[in-house]
């Protein structure tokens, strides 16, 4: 064995703890079972700085029945959520067989981690397999089995180890709400870490990643908002010092208040956890038996909206870029969704988005940048306030109509330079000369001469070029206006334009305008019955 002569007890565990620490994050974005009380890494973690500050007061030569008396009573007094409660009744077991062991063997790890397992089991009402307790209990069974082969203790030790890996890997089979979610158990994998911390040390080696993919591949973490609310909305814990009752009377209680109970310890000192959702009813009656300490109540569905705002923002994009694009009607929607805009966000000339609405759907796009096509004048200040709120790099292709947006969106070759897409795509909208056909509300004079409400107009570049009575005159007259050189010609319908008037029209424009190709679609758009477009 390489490990040093000298490490004591409380080295392996500070190295244990260090381990388990580095890897919070990653342990908390599997956190979707059983409850969100918290998140499991921060909670295992906690739970194991509470056990360093006790065995930071003994002296460095301190006897191991010293250092297992301050790992129990450090967890114990420490122990935050679900997962730390479990953990520190998982330690107290572990600690009662190690205070009175002779020599580190097999034996002793194997005796010490079933012992683990029946405290652990015992302070749980309602065991649940594919947890952190089905990873102990695996782990118990194949030290048990080592034990008289021919193994060294490295070779023993690393058997136990990945026995609680493999356990973890299995979780998902235990537990459909893991395999719906790609995630293993939380609390399995930590306790998993923390063994292989506790080990590599003692061996002499680094911290050795161990592959946690399941049998169906990678896992694949993703947000998940897991609140019901049906659940009880506070998680309480908090110790409770000289209460002379039975353990059992305190179940009985906390259990007709909640769910997800938690009592361990004894008179001297009980630690207590419930989730329920009146925390100050269970806290009055537990100072009617003794006094109370390290009292703690969280919202979980706080906790849960943070966590899964947490995931999102850590989860590494799908893509280097995305696209945001400003449109209203059912068609144009689905045109741009079809050429690759991921969230179209409801607005136009009538009704402008903000820049907070325009915020939010680049915080909905999965990729590591966004570029914001607002197809509208009025709307292009708006989304270019968003470059310097987004929470990544953003950047506004000033399309002024919609047929632009669909050359930008065509123009993608799939680069990953956002000032390159941004190039590529504006040069391509300026290329597309668009108008749009609507009805004047009121009198007015414009290029075109004196307007009359009720009349047809023909707006190009916010210029009123053409002034008719009907929408396929004035029509036929603005492709005229933006008809030159170009060789493809779009038609838009508006929601108040039938489907045999658009027939109607793009026969008629096939006939004025043979030598371009006349494409009709539905776009679905309020106030313009007509958008036309040439490139």
């Amino acid at each position: 064995m390489t490990t040093n002569a000298q490490t004591s007890g409380a080295d392996l565990f500070a190295a244990a703890a260090r381990a388990l620490k580095d890897r919070v994050d990653e342990v908390n974005r599997l956190n979707v079972f059983p409850v969100p009380d918290g998140d499991t890494g921060t909670n295992m973690s906690l739970t194991m700085d509470a056990v360093m500050a006790d065995l930071e007061r003994l002296g460095p030569d301190a006897p191991i029945a010293e250092i297992a008396s301050a790992i129990t009573h450090g967890s114990l007094m420490g122990a935050r959520g679900n997962s730390g409660v479990i953990l520190s009744q998982m330690l107290r077991g572990l600690c009662e067989v190690a205070a009175t062991a002779t020599a580190f063997t097999p034996e002793t790890v194997a005796a010490a981690l079933e012992r683990s397992q029946v405290v652990a089991f015992q302070a749980v009402r309602k065991p649940v397999e594919g947890t952190m307790l089905t990873v102990l209990k695996d782990a118990a069974i194949a030290a048990r089995a080592a034990v008289g082969s021919e193994a060294s203790l490295d070779d023993f030790l690393d058997i136990v180890v990945q026995a609680a890996y493999d356990s973890v890997k299995r979780s998902p089979d235990l537990l459909p709400v893991l395999k719906e979610n790609g995630v293993v158990d939380a609390g399995g994998f930590g306790l998993a870490i923390l063994m292989e911390g506790f080990v590599a040390a003692l061996e002499g080696h680094d911290f050795r990643e161990r592959d946690i993919s399941t049998g169906e591949g990678p896992l694949s973490v993703v947000p998940v908002d897991d609140w019901n609310d049906e659940e009880y909305l506070y998680c309480t814990e908090f110790l409770l010092h000289g209460a002379e009752v039975d353990r059992s009377v305190i179940e009985e209680y906390v259990a007709e208040k909640g769910g997800s109970e938690l009592v361990v310890g004894d008179r001297e000192t009980y630690k207590i956890h419930v989730h329920t959702d009146e925390p100050g009813t269970v806290l009055t009656w537990a100072t009617g038996l003794g006094e109370v300490s390290e009292v703690h109540v969280n919202n979980m569905r706080r906790q849960t909206a943070d966590r899964t705002e947490g995931i999102k923002r850590d989860k590494a994009p799908s893509k280097p870029v995305g696209f945001v694009a400003v449109a209203a009607g059912d068609g144009l929607r689905d045109i741009l969704t079809s050429l690759g805009a991921d969230v179209v966000v409801d607005g136009g000339q009538t009704m402008n988005p903000s820049t907070a609405e325009l915020l939010e759907a680049v915080s909905r796009v999965d990729a590591a940048s966004v570029v914001i096509l607002p197809n509208n004048r009025n709307i292009i200040m708006a989304a270019q306030q968003v470059i310097n709120l987004a929470d990544r790099p953003v950047a506004v292709v000033p399309t002024t109509a919609i047929p632009q947006a669909f050359a930008a969106l065509l123009a993608y070759d799939g680069s990953e330079t956002l000032e390159d897409v941004a190039a590529a795509m504006e040069e391509a909208a300026r290329a597309v000369r668009a108008a749009e056909i609507t009805t004047a509300i009121k009198d007015s004079t414009g290029k075109a001469g004196v307007i009359k409400t009720g009349q047809v107009i023909g707006i190009v570049d916010h210029e009123i070029e053409v002034i008719g009575e009907t929408i396929q005159q004035v029509a036929l007259d603005v492709v005229r206006v933006i008809a030159d050189g170009g060789e493809t010609l779009t038609v838009l319908a508006g929601e108040d334009l039938s489907d045999d008037e658009l027939d109607a029209l793009v026969s008629r424009l096939e006939a004025e305008y043979p030598k371009l190709e006349v494409e009709g679609h539905r776009g679905g758009q309020p106030v313009y019955p007509v958008l036309l477009a040439v490139e």
